[in-house]
């Protein structure tokens, strides 16, 4: 047994599996451009590779340091930014959000109808700061779907958003968003279930009341510089645009399309509206760095982030009655699969791994929309990283695959 293999129980041979994986499979046949893999281990690096390309039309190869759309791995960042604000003392999980936010105290819940005819009722409950970190509070993401990858699904509620002119766009402000959302009829009885939602730019909202800073300045001063995330931001400064890769869709024809070039990316300029739910780009050594806090339970290099209580709760199953996704969620779009999954405080996390078909009970994890993912597995002591730049992240199960071979590997 090699040393790497030593320090993390990991086989290297079986875990170099992953390289002829992704070759073959993805960057041969080009269905996607690039992508990177890091796998680390009680703490020890034991895999990491950049594969194909950042930039297919200009030839760039991907670097070791190129800056990805992260998309809603921005939502455990922003979920942890709120936990910390609950070790404040600042509110508690089941106070009513229209304590920070007095408009929302008019919500109602749709029943049946659509548009003027809309049929509503009082809401059992308010909707709770632990409803917008679990997405249980009744909010959807609207006609906002299709821009996701996601088909709209059509209902009165989804209609209404854009009625009502919720947006995520530049030119609008969290604030300006949550007002707007205060004239939309909930979905469902807060609790009762659980739907993919913008409810964490509600959180970035929340961070910005409670704590009387832009998202921005908050996260700069309290994650991502204690943390070392010199990388991850909510715009790409001209310094760094040469590691910015560009974004892909997969055509009608299966190939690859691009949607987002980087010289012409809205990324170039700070936005407006400083999504929590989904607007940071960032790399995978930030995003790691990340993890491993996590992973050690709050704390990184002497910086405490969270208590490790707390964080222990984040990823704890908040779903009422224990239940899991494949009973309560409604739609299919997220990033995630449902049955054996819960949902805690902005993670999902594997409760059975015979009904989920997964390994990895007691992991969580979460994805973006350009089908990066990332996962924390307190039991096996493993965190892993995988960013590549596709839409949607629904096109290939990665973090499945990724699994198989990644557990398999673990030899102690």
């Amino acid at each position: 047994m090699d040393a790497q293999s030593q320090w993390t129980g990991l086989d290297a041979g079986r875990l170099d599996r992953i390289t002829d994986h992704i070759e073959r499979n993805y960057i041969q046949p080009q269905k996607i451009a690039g992508c990177q893999v890091m796998v680390a281990r009680h703490g020890h690096q034991a895999y990491f590779r950049s594969f194909g390309h950042m930039d297919l039309s200009r030839g760039k190869a991907m670097r070791d340091d190129t800056i990805f759309r992260i998309y809603s791995m921005t939502k455990p960042i922003t979920s942890v930014a709120l936990m910390q604000l609950y070790e404040k003392g600042l509110f508690q999980l089941n106070d009513p959000v229209s304590r920070v936010i007095p408009s929302w105290k008019g919500h109602r819940v749709w029943v049946s109808g659509d548009g003027d005819q809309m049929v509503t009722e009082e809401p059992k409950r308010p909707v709770s700061f632990r409803d917008m970190l679990c997405h249980t509070g009744g909010l959807t993401y609207g006609s906002m779907l299709a821009m996701l990858g996601a088909p709209d699904s059509g209902n009165p509620v989804d209609k209404a958003y854009a009625t009502h002119n919720v947006r995520r766009g530049d030119g609008q402000t969290l604030e300006d968003f949550v007002q707007a959302l205060s004239r939309v009829p909930l979905r469902y009885q807060p609790g009762e279930r659980w739907q993919y939602s913008v409810s964490t730019d509600v959180c970035g909202h929340l961070i910005e009341a409670l704590s009387g800073m832009p998202l921005d300045e908050y996260f700069q001063k309290n994650i991502f510089e204690p943390l070392g995330m010199v990388d991850t931001a909510f715009d790409v400064p001209d310094s760094k645009l040469d590691r910015f890769a560009a974004n892909y869709r997969r055509g009608p024809d299966k190939k690859l399309q691009m949607i987002d070039d980087p010289q012409q990316s809205a990324y170039r300029k700070k936005p407006t509206f400083l999504s929590g739910g989904g607007g940071l780009v960032g790399t995978t050594a930030d995003y790691h760095r990340f993890t491993e806090m996590l992973r050690r339970g709050g704390e990184l290099d002497g910086n405490r982030i969270l208590g490790p209580r707390t964080l222990e709760l984040m990823h704890r199953n908040h779903l009422k009655g224990g239940g899991d996704l494949g009973t309560m969620a409604i739609g299919a779009f997220s990033e995630t699969a449902y049955d054996g999954v819960g949902f805690g405080l902005g993670f999902a996390s594997t409760l059975d791994e015979v009904t989920s078909g997964s390994l990895g009970a007691g992991d969580y994890y979460w994805g973006g929309a350009a089908s990066t993912i990332f996962w924390v597995d307190p039991k096996e002591d493993i965190t892993v990283v995988f960013m590549t730049q596709l839409i949607p992240s629904a096109t290939f199960n990665f973090r499945g695959q990724l699994k198989s071979i990644i557990y398999s590997s673990i030899v102690d």
